[in-house]
């Protein structure tokens, strides 16, 4: 039923219902939670009115609640309903959500590899444990902060990248080190480094260095894609307890076969060396 009163068309809150598609229980709630109230309420019966000027709020608060917002984000949305500051609030909508897909990819990568793995025999890798020193070498390096470790492709990117322009004489020899107190969740402090023949100058935080001579490290050779390189480091761990040694520095992760040569991740062939010593 529709009643006119003061030259307003006030709609009861089924007809509203109806014609906003917005359950009646919705509609209680976002009265409750102070979000939309009717436009009138009948002071003898407690029955809600509405009225047809209130369609577009409400069309708002159920397009932000569909884009994930919260009822105190949509409070503060429909306050501020200027076009530039909606604008801006949708923008920092985008990237929360973009942020997620990315937290929900990476979950998915996780699930498709764990029921990979249980498709198929788990490769059991027989490592080779190596002791052995580790002389100094010349080498050019990028160290940097980067948001997470699936990133450290950035910093190999632009190293490259500055390799090539300057025409630097390199050889084989490249690894990464993380220097990190222990494995975090957030920003990491990266180094990637890479030998070179002849120690230039220093310039737009490229760095040429001989490295420092390591007197005792054991090594591993970890055939395969990267995801192998986890199992290998448990494996460290439990042979340098078993057999009384302690670290005494920042691992290496040298690149002996990847992207840059092999197509095939299969065939990567990655070394880690960890700094020990006895007990």
């Amino acid at each position: 039923m529709i009643f006119f009163k003061e030259l307003v068309f006030i709609f009861k809150i089924g007809d509203f219902s109806k014609l906003t598609m917005v359950s009646i229980r919705m509609l209680r709630y976002y009265d409750e939670m102070g979000l939309f109230k009717p436009a009138e309420i009948d002071t003898f019966t407690g029955y809600r009115y509405y009225s047809a000027k209130q369609i577009t709020t409400l069309n708002l608060i159920v397009s932000l609640r569909d884009m994930g917002f919260n009822v105190a984000d949509i409070a503060v949305a429909i306050n501020e309903l200027s076009d530039e500051n909606l604008k801006e609030i949708l923008k920092q909508k985008k990237d929360e959500v973009n942020k997620s897909i990315k937290a929900e990819e990476e979950k998915l990568r996780k699930i498709n590899a764990a029921i990979n793995n249980l498709k198929k025999e788990r490769v059991n890798m027989n490592y080779n444990i190596t002791l052995k020193s580790v002389p100094s070498y010349k080498v050019i390096s990028l160290r940097d902060t980067i948001p997470t470790y699936t990133e450290e492709g950035t910093l190999w990117m632009k190293l490259g990248a500055y390799i090539q322009d300057k025409k630097i004489s390199c050889n084989n020899m490249s690894y990464a080190t993380y220097h990190v107190d222990g494995y975090i969740e957030g920003p990491v402090d990266v180094e990637v480094v890479v030998g070179v023949e002849n120690l230039l100058i220093d310039a737009d935080g490229f760095t040429f260095k001989e490295t420092e001579t390591i007197e005792q490290a054991i090594s591993i050779l970890v055939p395969g894609e990267y995801s192998n390189v986890a199992p290998a480091y448990n494996f460290l761990g439990r042979w340098i307890e078993e057999n009384g040694y302690t670290i005494c520095g920042n691992a290496r992760q040298l690149i002996l076969k990847g992207p840059c040569n092999e197509t095939n991740p299969n065939d990567y062939l990655s070394e880690i060396q960890i700094p020990v010593k006895k007990l």
